[in-house]
């Protein structure tokens, strides 16, 4: 049972580390109107009472200290880390701040906060030049969901419809990076993917281990799981037996021996006759001794 629950969390990408919905005490009971800052692509809201902009499909409130963001005018609104603010939310200038927090006090109103004094010197080793860009530079704001006009007080959207009405009637995808790969998986209730890999990574080892205690309830042994988890191999064809080499040779004619009267006499004795081992035999099998002379005395008797 446990096993089916962690692998249907995992495959419904279910975790408990996705941001929940934060209560502002702030409510935007119609479209606000929004205008461009000069020479950025960032709107904000000049009849709101507060720090209420829009960039990059996405509108950011910055409220107590923190930044939230939301798909929609009125929230519901999730908090979102310094490190993962965009730049060009960043740069806006202390101007268009509708209600500052003291600590802007004194600060230029024509420059931009200066975040890396009050967010402290790792923050500002992290995200070192936010404040440095070319105006020339700078990309073109994203289009105003002005779809949104039409739905207020009653008609405002549940915030399971919200993103089905922006997927339907705002096609825009962010183009700056911590909004496409932090801002807006927060927003769609899942964690950006680094995070949400180690999210997953225990929920797979529990999953593994879980498997490798229920192998030998199976019945099969930890060998036979690990073949079945191996993908499938090419199987070859069995390599025809050869005959043995015996089979293949035909019999060969035995080779006959030359006749032994032709052959050398190994010793001889000191009259020149054969004798021992080396004798010739007739065929009865007996030494021929005195024989090979009896025609050399018939020659001899002949010449005379």
């Amino acid at each position: 049972m446990r096993l089916r629950l962690l692998m249907l969390l995992v495959l419904l990408g279910v975790t408990t580390a996705a941001p929940a919905q934060i209560a502002i005490g702030i409510n935007v009971s119609l479209f606000p109107e929004l205008v461009r800052v000069p020479n950025y692509p960032v709107y904000y809201a000049p009849r709101q009472h507060t720090n209420y902009f829009f960039y990059d499909g996405t509108y950011w409130v910055y409220h107590d200290d923190d930044w939230y963001t939301s798909d929609w005018y009125n929230g519901p609104w999730w908090r979102t880390a310094p490190e993962y603010v965009p730049d060009y939310v960043l740069r806006v200038p202390v101007r268009y701040y509708r209600r500052p927090p003291a600590y802007f006090k004194g600060w230029p109103r024509n420059a931009p906060p200066r975040w890396g004094e009050h967010w402290g010197r790792d923050w500002e080793q992290r995200r070192s030049g936010w404040d440095k860009w070319d105006h020339r530079t700078a990309p073109a704001p994203a289009p105003l969901p002005t779809y949104q006009r039409r739905y207020s007080g009653n008609t405002y959207p549940r915030v399971e419809e919200q993103h089905t009405l922006r997927t339907q009637k705002y096609r825009y995808e962010p183009k700056d990076a911590l909004v496409r790969e932090h801002v807006r998986p927060q927003i769609q209730g899942a964690p950006p993917p680094a995070v949400r890999e180690r999210q997953l990574q225990p929920q797979r080892e529990d999953a593994g281990r879980d498997m490798r205690e229920r192998e030998p309830q199976s019945g099969g042994s930890g060998r036979d799981v690990r073949e079945r988890d191996q993908p499938p191999r090419s199987v070859k064809p069995p390599a025809q037996k050869s005959e043995p080499a015996v089979q293949r040779q035909r019999p060969q004619p035995p080779v006959a021996a030359p006749p032994r009267e032709q052959q050398a006499p190994k010793s001889q004795g000191k009259d020149g006759g054969p004798h021992g081992k080396g004798a010739h035999r007739d065929p009865g099998g007996e030494p021929m001794r005195g024989r090979d002379k009896e025609p050399a005395k018939a020659r001899d008797k002949g010449e005379e």
